[in-house]
């Protein structure tokens, strides 16, 4: 049987995440985020801390999260780590942690990444396109009204 081997996460991207193809053609999306955190310290000083992490996503995941993830987007990541190991050339040994995701939530969205984002998925301009105009505006709407209605929705832990 497997030990317990899961996280939650929710940060900000970083960076731009990096996606890739492996050998066999499946899809891989390392998306960069920083976790920031509070605590008070033995003096009773409120001190903040940052930490990095690299999370992997694979397949349609890995597709999506290379669309709608720009840096300074806010997404919620539950998965598991996983920790590699290896040997440079010198023998030195080194580690890296990483978070497999097997789900991701998209969060908060400042309005200037929406507006890039959506002006470069925007629809030709066609017979079509008042119609197509008309559902980018409709979810941009619901994708506003979901983020503030999810957050009021938060368990307090």
């Amino acid at each position: 049987m497997n030990a317990l081997n899961q996280i939650i996460l929710e940060g900000n991207v970083v960076r731009t995440p990096l996606q890739k193809c492996t050998p066999n053609g499946k899809t891989v999306c390392t998306v960069p985020i920083a976790v920031n955190s509070k605590y008070k310290n033995s003096e009773g000083t409120v001190t903040e801390e940052v930490s990095y992490f690299d999370v992997d996503t694979f397949g349609k995941l890995a597709e999506r999260c290379a669309e709608w993830c720009p840096p300074g987007r806010e997404i919620r990541v539950v998965g598991r780590i996983k920790q590699n190991r290896w040997k440079d050339n010198e023998g030195k040994s080194h580690s890296k942690v990483l978070i497999i995701a097997e789900h991701v939530e998209f969060l908060k969205l400042p309005k200037r990444l929406a507006d890039e984002i959506f002006n470069r998925n925007k629809p030709s301009t066609d017979i079509a396109a008042p119609a197509a105009q008309n559902t980018v505006a409709a979810i941009k709407e619901a994708i506003a009204a979901a983020s503030e209605q999810e957050r009021e929705q938060l368990p307090v832990f």
